[in-house]
């Protein structure tokens, strides 16, 4: 029994509990998406339960904006990545930060910010692609 305690384990790390290789910042803006949709809905609506719903729903969605960009930024970009476009990692900063409280879509109701979120998430994407491409 102690023999199986001090064997020594395999590290391993994915950004699920399988390690697909399945990355694609669409999941990003598909919910990054729902936030501005939720913002402008929010702004339409007078009813304080639903308002209060849709910040919350807003909040929820504004975090996984986070994560998605989180994987993208830590599991698929590689060194070599960051070499070739140095702009990455304050792109990513920014657009974790555009997803966040302090000012970000999860602490705000501003349209114009969930804009900016998504022209963040668009300049990562078309990187990303063309990282795929070679």
């Amino acid at each position: 029994m102690f023999k199986s305690l001090l064997r020594r384990r395999t590290a391993v790390s994915a950004h699920c509990d399988l390690p697909c290789g399945v990355y694609d910042p669409a999941q990003a803006r598909i919910e990054a998406e729902s936030v501005k949709a939720i913002i402008q809905k929010y702004d339409a609506n007078e009813d304080p339960v639903f308002r209060t719903r849709a910040i919350l729903i807003k909040e929820q969605r504004s975090n996984l904006v986070k994560e998605h960009l989180w994987v993208l930024w830590t599991d698929y970009f590689k060194p070599p990545h960051f070499e070739k476009y140095p702009q990455l990692h304050q792109l990513f900063n920014e657009a974790t930060k555009l997803a966040g409280g302090g000012g970000g879509t999860k602490s705000s109701m501003d349209v114009k910010v969930a804009d900016q979120l998504l022209e963040k998430i668009a300049e990562i994407d078309k990187i990303f692609w063309e990282t795929k491409q070679g």
